[in-house]
C-alpha cells in the first residue's frame, strides 16, 4: 500500500509540475504581448513629438495647404487618444488617416523647393519615415504574439489552465483596407 501511495503522490506531483509549467508560459506569453504593445506605444510617442516640428517647418511654405496640415494633427491627435485607450480598432483607423496625411504632406512637398532643400524638413521626413517603418516591424511583432497567446490559449491542455486563471485574447492590431492597399500617387494629389 505504501508503493501505491508513493506512485500516486508522484504522480499529483507530476500533473501539477506539468500545470505550473503550463501557467507559467502563459503568464510569459501575456508578457511578452505587453512587452511588444510598450514597443509600439514608445514608437507612437516618438512620431507624436516629432510631427508638430514638421508641421510647423511645411507651414512656413505652405501656406495654400493648410487643409493637408489640419488632416495630419487632427489624424496626430486620434492617434493618440487610441493609443492612450488602447482601443487597438481606433487606433487602425487613426493610423491609416495618419499615414494618408503624411504621404499627401510628403507629395505635396515636391510642388516647394525651397521646403524640399530645408535641412530641417529633410531630417525631419527621414526621422518619420524611419519611425514609420519601425511601427510597421514592431506592429508585426505585436501581431505575432498576440496569435501565439490566442492560440495558446484555446489549445489542450493550456485551455483549461487559461480558463481557471483567466487568461485572455488580445485584439489584432491592423490597419483599414486603405492602408494596406497599393498607393496611388496620382490620387495624393488630388483631394
Amino acid at each position: 500500500m505504501a508503493v501505491s501511495t508513493f506512485i500516486l503522490l508522484g504522480l499529483l506531483l507530476l500533473i501539477a509540475g506539468y500545470g505550473i509549467t503550463l501557467y507559467n508560459n502563459l503568464v510569459a506569453l501575456k508578457h511578452r504581448v505587453a512587452q511588444a504593445w510598450s514597443n509600439i506605444d514608445v514608437l507612437l510617442k516618438q512620431r507624436h513629438d516629432e510631427l508638430p516640428k514638421l508641421v510647423e517647418t511645411c507651414k512656413e511654405y505652405m501656406q495654400y495647404e493648410q487643409g493637408t496640415l489640419q488632416k495630419v494633427v487632427n489624424a496626430r491627435s486620434m492617434v493618440s487618444n487610441a493609443a492612450k485607450n488602447r482601443d487597438l480598432g481606433a487606433l487602425g483607423i487613426a493610423e491609416s488617416a495618419l499615414r494618408s496625411g503624411l504621404g499627401r504632406l510628403f507629395a505635396l512637398a515636391e510642388d516647394y523647393p525651397e521646403l524640399r532643400a530645408n535641412q530641417s524638413f529633410q531630417n525631419l521626413q527621414a526621422r518619420i519615415s524611419d519611425l514609420e517603418n519601425s511601427i510597421a516591424d514592431r506592429r508585426e511583432l505585436y501581431n505575432d504574439m498576440v496569435n501565439l497567446n490566442n492560440i495558446r490559449i484555446e489549445q489542450v491542455p493550456d485551455v483549461f489552465i487559461a480558463n481557471f486563471f483567466k487568461f485572455g485574447a488580445y485584439e489584432l492590431l491592423e490597419f483599414t483596407e486603405e492602408e494596406t492597399a497599393d498607393v496611388s500617387i496620382k490620387g495624393l494629389f488630388h483631394s
